[in-house]
């Protein structure tokens, strides 16, 4: 079953640094999609700094991290763990196309996985794809597919145990299973400033690259089998 498993984490910031930054028409179009999501005492330039990353109309894709588990080890899981980041959006998709391709010619059945991928980061990549004029592969046009015909290893999906009102967050769900989690030097609600102020992309995709090493073990847990030792975690440039 591992062996099936290619995870992913995203990072992503709003497309402007600041909602003063957006034209008059995009201010528009920001306040009439969240003017039924946030307190109404909110003003838009607050809620943009909060919510405009997190929306693929405004944000975009500035990190995506991967990760395949395999058996080189004796004894015991390793996690080969490869990032594609920078500024060009567009670029990172394409990328990201090619890696996904050279899983999928060698496994067709390969599932992604990952922490809430089928609510943000799979639809997000998916819409960004579109925006940016790239083609859909044939494994993520799941616009017309049913439910049960979407295979994805969510790991909060797994935690709902089919309670839908439940939701966790990755840090929690680590550290309730006894997880070294990847919160230490910046949490999602720095990366903007990470990438806009100081300009440091790589750190952004370290942070990114430790939040799917966290999955990873979280799957392992869930699957009752011992976490990934240090020196079993590779990271491919």
């Amino acid at each position: 079953m591992l062996s099936n498993l290619f995870l992913l984490d995203i990072e992503t910031v709003p497309q402007k640094e600041a909602y003063e930054l957006l034209s008059p028409e995009w201010q528009i179009l920001w306040c009439e999609k969240i003017s039924k999501t946030v307190p109404e005492n909110t003003s838009p330039i607050d809620s943009y700094k909060q919510r405009g990353g997190i929306l693929a109309e405004f944000g975009k894709i500035v990190c995506i991290s991967t990760a395949f588990f395999y058996d080189e080890l004796k004894g015991g899981n390793s996690l080969k763990v490869k990032s594609i980041y920078g500024d060009d959006e567009k670029e990172i998709l394409l990328s990201f196309i090619l890696l996904c391709n050279k899983v999928y010619n060698r496994n067709p059945n390969f599932q992604f996985a990952g922490h809430n991928i089928k609510e943000f980061d799979i639809p997000y990549i998916c819409r960004r794809m579109i925006i940016n004029g790239v083609a859909l592969p044939e494994y993520l046009q799941m616009y017309e597919r049913k439910p049960w015909e979407v295979k994805m290893f969510d790991t909060l999906n797994w935690w709902k145990f089919g309670d839908h009102k439940n939701y966790i967050t990755l840090h929690l769900l680590a550290n309730v299973l006894g997880i070294p989690t990847s919160k230490s030097d910046i949490d999602g609600s720095m990366v903007q400033d990470v990438y806009y102020k100081e300009k440091n992309i790589k750190r952004i995709a370290d942070y990114c690259e430790r939040d799917v090493i966290v999955t990873a073990n979280v799957v392992l847990k869930f699957l009752n089998l011992p976490v990934l030792a240090d020196e079993a975690v590779v990271i491919v440039p």
